[in-house]
């Protein structure tokens, strides 16, 4: 059997569709899997056991109109057996159809509605993102007990640390938003400095970021530390978090692949709702937040200016409240 999977753009929404892609390869033990998604996605994802073919999807960058682009993209992947986008996006909805594949499956929106898509499952969003995925790669038919969708998994090996290893996440791609203070991360990580080597992770987007965080340790008289923001692979970030006894982190891709590796882990949440993408299933994860008026918000920089979901989540906190996960 053969199944294309259009995989969601952000690497924290892919690793939180490897539950319901791990229920279809239970489903169908003998199916061969092709992912197409954005480069990052598909460097995460492509290590399967069952994925046959991993695409980047290039047509946004395309010289070519978008549409056509699409159209020529699908001629290149062929026809399915099974075809779903875990993206609610008209191209997605267009690349599905145009792949003429038997059975197609998306959410529910008019361009899955236009493009005359098999099975369109009105997902509902009041429950853990996971969930959803998991309910529309069944085409909207819940026969599964929430018990039963996996933990997050991915399938690199994660780097063995001869001493205990502390990784630091301050990046959020979202926004600003949902960033905690580089001062405080460094406050954090200088508390836990004689325990624990230290790891400042973050994208080429987030080199400043860390750079911060170094400043900040030097000044405490912390050395024992590596700053890799920019300077790993996909693979390598997955590996050296895997490797991990400890991720303080925002609401981010990474940690999503920490709670993979069932790292343990304390998340910062600030203005998204925790409910839908917290830590799926790691039971060494713990997340701290204020619960004030104004929150979860959902959006990418603070609406009135003020920042208080953050602002008042302090470094103490973190660290006691990382000193009880520990114990």
């Amino acid at each position: 059997m053969k199944i294309l999977i259009v995989l969601p753009n952000w690497l924290g929404d892919a690793v939180m569709a490897t539950p319901a892609i791990d229920l279809l390869s239970k489903k169908y033990p003998d199916a061969e899997f092709t992912f197409v998604g954005s480069f990052v996605t598909i460097e995460a994802l492509k290590h399967h056991p069952q994925c046959q073919k991993a695409v980047i999807d290039q047509t946004k960058e395309s010289d070519k109109n978008r549409f056509k682009a699409t159209l020529e993209f699908a001629k290149e992947l062929g026809s399915f057996d099974l075809a779903i986008t875990l993206r609610k996006q008209f191209h997605s909805s267009l690349l599905l159809r145009a792949t003429k594949s038997k059975v197609t499956i998306a959410r529910k929106s008019w361009h899955a509605k236009l493009f005359g898509l098999t099975h369109t499952p009105d997902i509902k969003t009041n429950k853990h993102l996971v969930l959803q995925y998991a309910e529309l790669v069944f085409g909207g038919k819940k026969d599964f007990d929430e018990s039963e969708v996996p933990p997050l998994k991915l399938y690199i090996e994660p780097k063995h640390f001869d001493t205990p290893t502390m990784g630091i996440n301050a990046g959020a791609t979202y926004g600003s938003a949902k960033r905690w203070y580089p001062d405080r991360f460094a406050e954090v990580a200088a508390a836990f400095s004689e325990s624990f080597d230290i790891l400042i992770f973050g994208g080429p987007n987030e080199v400043e970021v860390a750079g911060d965080i170094e400043k900040e340790l030097l000044k405490r008289g912390v050395i024992n530390y590596t700053n890799l923001a920019g300077k790993t692979t996909v693979k390598e970030l997955c590996e050296n978090i895997g490797g991990c006894s400890l991720f303080i982190t925002n609401d981010s891709g990474p940690m999503h692949v920490a709670a993979a590796y069932q790292v343990p882990s304390l998340s910062i949440f600030g203005p998204t709702r925790h409910f839908e993408t917290s830590q799926w299933k790691n039971h060494k994860s713990i997340i701290v937040r204020e619960d004030i008026e104004c929150a979860p918000c959902m959006k990418r920089e603070c609406p009135l200016k003020h920042h208080e979901c953050m602002k008042r989540v302090t470094a103490s906190r973190v660290t006691e409240t990382a000193k009880l996960l520990l114990n």
